[in-house]
């Protein structure tokens, strides 16, 4: 499960993979009212617009803020691997405004094999820790939306109730801001509870990254930790706690 997690996880939202870094041609980023309960980021006056020509425009200046902030941030170079927020929003506003189901059944689809689901019959304190960190998320699941999921221990797959999916379904976002951090926390941790427990205010962004991970910590326990790896996990961790930072200044 977490191969397939990481290679989901490989180049985030926006980022077209290796491409010579544009040279910063303004000096001064802010966010300013654009109007109908939305805010704009200009650079030196001027509205930032997304790759796909739309309009970068939030219905929260808290957020707004961030995304400037990113801006501000640039050195010589604009470099999209430093401005998480600002690329999960460009992806939001060209992509996911556009295909909101299509998203909404990735999600669920995650759910439908959810990492939380499959279980580890050894060692000892994987099962442990997976119990742990993982029951009362799937209680929450049930308490919060009536979702029942179904266990297996080991990889063998195991077919999740259509009504649990429909209720996870029907939990998910409709704004296409929300629903592309929800998905790009779902991608990255491998379980779509876990991406809504953080997106609702459950866990932190790191408790639900440590969650995601249980595997890996004990891994690391047993066997030591590798340098590449965990400095895989650090850059995807980036942008798991991007879009949990995108959805909590939402609500601000």
């Amino acid at each position: 499960m977490s191969e397939e997690r990481d290679k989901a996880a490989a180049l985030p939202p926006g980022f077209g993979g290796e491409r010579k870094l544009p040279k910063r041609f303004y000096t001064a980023a802010e966010a300013n009212a654009a109007g109908e309960g939305l805010f704009r980021i200009e650079l030196d006056g001027r509205p930032v617009r997304t790759p796909g020509r739309n309009l970068v425009a939030v219905p929260s200046r808290a957020l707004a803020e961030a995304l400037a902030e990113e801006w501000r941030g640039q050195g010589e170079f604009i470099d999209p691997m430093r401005m998480p927020m600002t690329r999960l929003a460009n992806s939001a506003l060209d992509g996911v405004a556009g295909a909101m189901g299509e998203v909404a059944g990735e999600i669920v689809r995650y759910a439908g094999s959810d990492l939380l689901c499959y279980r580890a019959d050894a060692p000892e304190k994987l099962v442990a820790l997976q119990g742990e960190l993982w029951d009362p998320l799937l209680d929450w699941a049930r308490e919060t939306f009536g979702a029942v999921f179904m266990l297996s221990e080991g990889i063998l797959y195991v077919e999740q109730p259509p009504r649990t999916l429909e209720l996870i379904g029907a939990a998910l976002p409709t704004d296409p801001l929300r629903l592309a951090a929800l998905n790009l926390m779902t991608t990255l941790s491998g379980s779509a509870v876990i991406a809504l427990a953080v997106a609702r205010g459950r866990l932190t962004a790191e408790e639900g990254w440590r969650a995601a991970h249980a595997d890996e910590e004990i891994q690391e326990q047993l066997w030591g930790a590798d340098a590449e790896a965990l400095e895989r996990r650090a850059t995807r961790f980036r942008d798991f706690e991007a879009a949990a930072r995108l959805v909590a200044l939402l609500e601000d």
